[in-house]
């Protein structure tokens, strides 16, 4: 029998041993909450859990990280989610005066979804994801992760897998946290070049005419010009699928190049010979006319719609929307939703993120005696993630929370103020 069907995290009492043994309860209280000691960063925060049968419950808030490790063992929940810091307790909400319960505080998050990208991958679709089509994940975390520290100098990002097909990033500086809902629309719509979707035909709408890019979109042109190369010209190899083809020439703003394309579609069986066939006939245009305006910035447009993140942009645009916490077990895949090293995101393969049923076998191997408990006590096993291949995933995140309480001790010793 396979480890997968020996620890099968569809049965409850396998994920309840992973909430008690392995989940990282303290590193998730220090990110939330900046500190070592609670605040309401943390204590007037909403959780919301989702139990067996599609049951969910919203509005749980715990006042310390102990609490919420004991309602999460209580529930033992398929997945939980992570709120805004409210005006008051969630818990409490029911006793606080009409309209006195707000959103107050958030994370400022973004979530890529592999789905998005099914018009323009050929390796998989729906559901699927290979380290092929990851490359469009690769490609979109670069571009947003520089564009973030950039453009609003923001600094304290988290990038989390989700554990199936996409990865969110929660962006906890105090401005981030701060931002209005109007605020954040802005932004990602500033941020957003391509809506979510399945439309192939939908083009870029980035500039006015023919006139140059933007400073910020010309640079990360530069970026996403040698992906369109290798991801879509040549790995996906994607306009040489009709339909790859079809929506191609949709992009192109010239009537008679487009024909004459369409006379050439036999003599040419892969996507570099029809891009460059394109870019030969771009070039056979008149410099400086209108008609070679338009098409060169269409040629510049047209390998950032391709290569460009896929936002989807609710997620980012409301306080009070609610994101699968870090550490949860995806419950189709049963891998755990870690987090990624954006500087090392190229190496990164989904296929290989530990799952329950792996971190519990290994558990198993270990000594007896050195992690025998009696069943139903939960106590002891702060730190049996150490001993599994979940610990870099987790020492990623503690890392990152260092930075945010370092962040919070310079701004006490600043103002001589107590946290949040």
């Amino acid at each position: 029998m396979s480890i997968e069907a020996d620890y099968d995290h569809s049965l409850p009492e396998v994920m309840l041993t992973y909430y008690r043994r392995l989940y990282p309860f303290k590193s998730v209280f220090t990110w939330l909450n900046h500190d070592h000691t609670p605040t309401r960063r943390f204590t007037h925060r909403e959780w919301a859990f989702t139990l067996a049968g599609d049951v969910y419950l919203r509005y749980n808030s715990f006042a310390t990280a102990e609490d919420l490790k004991k309602k999460v063992c209580q529930l033992n929940p398929t997945r939980f989610e992570i709120g805004p810091v409210y005006s008051a307790r969630p818990g409490d909400r029911k006793t606080v005066r009409a309209g006195v319960f707000q959103p107050l505080q958030r994370e400022l998050v973004f979530d890529i979804d592999m789905t998005d990208y099914d018009p323009i991958r050929t390796c998989c679709s729906d559901a699927g994801i290979c380290k092929r089509c990851w490359a469009f994940i690769t490609a979109a975390v670069r571009v947003i992760d520089h564009a973030v520290r950039s453009q609003f100098g923001y600094e304290h990002l988290l990038w989390v897998y989700s554990g199936r097909r996409g990865i969110h990033l929660w962006i906890s500086d105090r401005e981030a946290m701060d931002l209005t809902d109007q605020e954040r629309k802005a932004i990602v719509g500033w941020m957003t070049l391509i809506n979510s979707g399945r439309e192939s035909s939908q083009r870029l709408n980035v500039r006015v005419g023919s006139r140059p890019l933007p400073a910020h979109l010309q640079e990360v042109y530069e970026t996403l010009s040698p992906t369109f190369v290798d991801l879509i010209l040549r790995d996906q190899d994607l306009f040489a699928t009709e339909d790859g083809f079809k929506s191609f020439l949709e992009h192109i703003p010239d009537e008679e190049i487009v024909k004459k394309l369409r006379g050439e579609r036999e003599l040419m069986s892969s996507s570099k010979q029809i891009w460059d066939s394109f870019t030969e006939k771009v070039k056979g245009v008149a410099a400086g006319t209108s008609r070679r305006n338009v098409l060169s910035a269409a040629w510049h447009d047209i390998q950032i719609y391709y290569t460009y993140p896929r936002l989807d942009a609710e997620v980012s645009k409301h306080r009070n929307h609610l994101l699968k916490a870090p550490f949860c077990i995806h419950p189709k895949t049963g891998r755990v939703c870690v987090p990624v090293d954006p500087e090392r995101i190229e190496d990164f393969d989904p296929e290989e993120v530990p799952t329950v049923a792996q971190l519990l076998h290994e558990l198993d191997s270990l000594s007896k005696a050195a992690t025998a408990i009696e069943d139903g006590d939960s106590s002891g096993h702060h730190s049996d993630w150490e001993k599994t291949s979940l610990k870099p995933y987790v020492d990623m995140l503690n890392q990152h929370a260092s930075r945010l309480m370092e962040k919070t001790r310079l701004e006490k010793r600043a103002t001589g103020s107590m946290a949040w």
